[in-house]
């Protein structure tokens, strides 16, 4: 194993280790909302949904530069969210089934999609599946300077429209009742749940990218009931969780960094299902067995 300042050095591992941080911080912070809404599957069916635009910009344009594939993926992503918000609001369609069949169709039409590029003879078309299960190894200061960027840009929205993404989240019937524009806002907060997806697909690719958004906001909601408190723990666990997982993956050989990251950011998980201070297991174990004792003591006392 290299040493960790000989690792932190290393310029492509400064990369990848810098990229896994802003997706684990963007990823935590969105994921808050996401889990609180109940709204699990929605990273995944958007996260899958990017891959028939990350093929058809490729078509298109015959480059692989990132920023032409990640503009095609957002702008697949957004479709397929778009599509959800108009089923699930204009029909009798649930949200569940709206968002598996996003997930179903848009993934199946990218794996025609890239398959159909791999017969065509195209030499370019060479890398473009890293997109399914991610390559973080691939990531340049380029690539970090964009996902920055765009992270950036939804962590500021974030910021300004927090109480207003708060009350969507616990009372949306309530937001409405005030005058708040809770379908715009709902449309406001899937779309930066695209960008944390976009930022997040060519780190872990678009089958894990869910977990980003999910593992560090259901680690965090272990150890406190404020949802501020709730949205920093888990962009900071977001954050840990991808420079480990890329320190761990660039410490040995042939260890993929984004399943890595995943499998870092579900140790936090257990962790916090364990000892988390306000929700976790043994401290509930704990307090039911204190509560007994003092039901068997006022028994015995009268």
């Amino acid at each position: 194993m290299e040493p960790l300042r000989d690792l932190l050095f290393d310029y492509t591992i400064r990369n990848v280790a810098l990229g896994s941080a802003v997706l684990g911080t963007v990823g935590g912070a969105l994921g808050s909302f996401a889990v609180l809404r109940r709204q699990g599957l929605l990273g995944d069916a958007l996260a899958h949904a990017t891959l028939p635009g990350v093929c058809v910009a490729f078509m298109l344009t015959g480059s692989k530069s990132p920023a032409i594939l990640l503009l095609g993926a957002a702008l697949s992503a957004g479709l397929g969210a778009l599509f959800i918000l108009a089923v699930v609001g204009g029909t009798r369609i649930k949200q569940d089934a709206a968002l598996g069949i996003v997930l179903s169709v848009f993934f199946g039409a990218g794996i025609v999609l890239l398959t159909f590029i791999a017969g065509s003879g195209d030499a370019g078309q060479s890398g473009l599946d890293r997109f399914i299960f991610g390559q973080a190894a691939t990531i340049v200061r380029a690539d970090v300077v964009t996902m920055g960027l765009l992270a950036a840009a939804a962590v500021v929205l974030l910021a300004l429209f927090f109480k207003e993404f708060k009350l969507l989240s616990f009372d949306p019937a309530f937001a409405a009742s005030l005058g708040f524009p809770v379908r715009a806002l709902n449309v406001l907060l899937t779309a930066l749940i695209v960008v944390a997806v976009v930022v997040g697909i060519q780190a872990v690719g678009v089958v894990l990218m869910a977990a980003m958004l999910i593992t560090p906001a259901a680690a965090a909601r272990q150890w406190t009931d404020r949802l501020s408190v709730m949205v920093s723990l888990s962009a900071a666990f977001g954050a840990a969780s991808g420079v480990c997982g890329a320190l761990i993956s660039a410490s040995g050989s042939n260890l993929p960094t984004g399943p890595l990251i995943v499998l870092v950011a579900t140790g936090v998980l257990v962790v916090s299902l364990l000892l988390g201070r306000r929700h976790g297991f043994v401290w509930a174990w704990l307090a039911g067995r204190r509560n007994r004792r003092e039901v068997l003591g006022r028994g015995g006392a009268s």
